[in-house]
């Protein structure tokens, strides 16, 4: 297990020993050695083995600004061994990949504000430093902090404080709680700050869960895998619970441990906030709710094991006739006349709605039945034959057993004839088509928000033309 002690670096270099040398001759008593003439940022820069800590402080002016100035601080001074064996230790390449909000509290921690404090100074305790956090210092064998934090050159004299140079990146107990968790994957990475963002403002329970030493698995999201799926703002707190809970799984799950299945069958995976259906396609990729897929795998912790996907998942609320019901709602309503016609044939509408259902729905568009209306010669639904009707929405559903496999997302779908409530309708996966047996071909929608909507009941996926069943 990583550990912070293991977190170590090197000394250093010959002449960064004499420059300090010459600096602490400076404070020695000798009335006519000359005093210090550079700040603590400029000390820093001039140390090749610093170099590390200069770049990451500026990327905070307010930081350089106030460690260039007047006042009386101590730092103290990671070296460069010591930020590169801190990202090993977090999983990260570069100082550029940690959140800024981490960085700076990170460096913070090394500041005591309340003076310049040299090494002989220096004694058993906890002192106060910039990011309200404290340091444990321990002098007992030279100078420790946090108990295993080595000072290993000292009394590094600036016009505006003193730097001591250390082996290890400090690290605060607000920060450290997250090493070697499944939250550290995402939490020192800057292209997960919308996840974290989303489990600081969720129920405290939700990160406790995620820290506890409890094995489980996270399905991660990117901050781009929040927009995909239409999250642009945090929900409310119960939402984001939700949401949250519904990437967890009890237990922890490797890549190689993952369900495999063939194509249209998939496998419902139970998590923490409901169901997810999840197609395992060997070198194809693994998908989960037919829209979501697995970027990265195998990010192992202490607590479990992480995969990085491309697109939040959602937890289903609705049936698949609620579902339509609000896209006729919307802004830009979608199935007004699907739902129109439903509300005409009441024993499709029951079935839509049954929590037992298990349904697959091929759902046209408002655009697509007035095309109908265009072909039948009539103004509207309540102008076709009921019996007509009927058959017709029949035609668009396929219903099976509540199994996972009775739900074929888009990545489940295969070539050949599937049957629906009335006769078969044949799919072509190659090109996305949808045919009825009366030959009509339909489309799936490119628009990913309108291609495998997940129901409690149920998955849509919207066509572009009505399919008429032959006679």
């Amino acid at each position: 297990m990583k550990t912070w002690k293991n977190v170590m670096s090197g000394f250093l270099s010959f002449a960064a020993i004499a420059l300090i040398v010459v600096s602490i001759s400076s404070c020695s008593g000798d009335e006519d050695a000359p005093g210090p003439t550079q700040s603590i940022v400029a000390l820093a820069q001039g140390q090749s083995n610093l170099s590390s800590l200069v770049t990451a402080l500026t990327k905070y002016p307010d930081l350089v600004s106030t460690l260039s100035g007047t006042g009386n601080f101590t730092v103290f001074a990671p070296t460069n061994d010591a930020f590169a064996a801190l990202l090993s230790t977090v999983g990260q390449t570069s100082i550029d990949d940690v959140p800024e909000d981490v960085l700076k509290s990170l460096l913070q921690y090394h500041v005591i504000t309340s003076g310049a404090v040299l090494s002989t100074q220096l004694t058993a305790g906890n002192v106060a430093t910039a990011n309200g956090e404290n340091i444990a210092v321990t002098t007992t064998g030279g100078i420790r902090l946090n108990g295993s934090a080595q000072v290993v050159t000292a009394d590094v004299l600036a016009t505006n404080g003193v730097v001591h140079i250390v082996d290890q990146v400090l690290v605060p107990q607000s920060i450290g709680r997250f090493v070697n968790t499944i939250v550290e994957p995402a939490y020192f990475n800057k292209n997960f700050t919308t996840l974290i963002a989303a489990v600081k403002a969720a129920s405290p329970s939700i990160l406790e869960t995620l820290l506890s030493s409890t094995k489980k698995t996270l399905f991660a999201p990117t901050n781009d895998a929040f927009t995909a799926a239409g999250i642009t703002t945090l929900p409310n707190q119960a939402t984001l619970n939700a949401v949250l809970a519904y990437h967890v799984i009890e237990g922890e799950v490797r890549a190689a441990q993952l369900p495999t299945n063939t194509a249209p069958a998939n496998s419902e995976i139970t998590t923490l906030g409901g169901k997810f259906y999840l197609s395992n396609r060997g070198a194809n990729g693994v998908f989960i709710n037919g829209t979501t897929r697995v970027t990265t795998t195998d990010i192992i912790a202490d607590n479990g094991v992480v995969h990085v996907i491309n697109r939040t998942l959602l937890p289903p609320s609705q049936t698949v006739a609620a579902i339509a019901t609000s896209l006729s709602q919307a802004t830009q309503p979608q199935f007004t006349q699907l739902v129109a016609a439903l509300n005409r044939v009441p024993s499709l509408l029951e079935a839509a709605s049954a929590s037992g259902s298990n349904l697959t729905v091929f759902a046209p568009t408002d655009a697509a039945f007035q095309a109908l209306y265009t072909a039948l010669g009539v103004s509207g639904i309540n102008d076709i034959n009921l019996n007509t009707l009927t058959a017709v929405l029949q035609h668009h559903i396929v219903s099976a057993p509540t199994t996972a496999t009775g739900r074929v997302f888009s990545t489940d779908l295969v070539n050949g004839a599937v049957p629906t409530l009335n006769g078969n309708i044949t799919i072509s996966a190659t090109n996305g088509t949808v045919t009825s047996s009366g030959g009509t071909v339909a489309q799936l929608s490119g628009t990913a928000s309108l291609l495998n909507v997940l129901g409690t009941n149920g998955v849509i996926h919207t066509i572009n033309a009505v399919l008429v069943p032959g006679s």
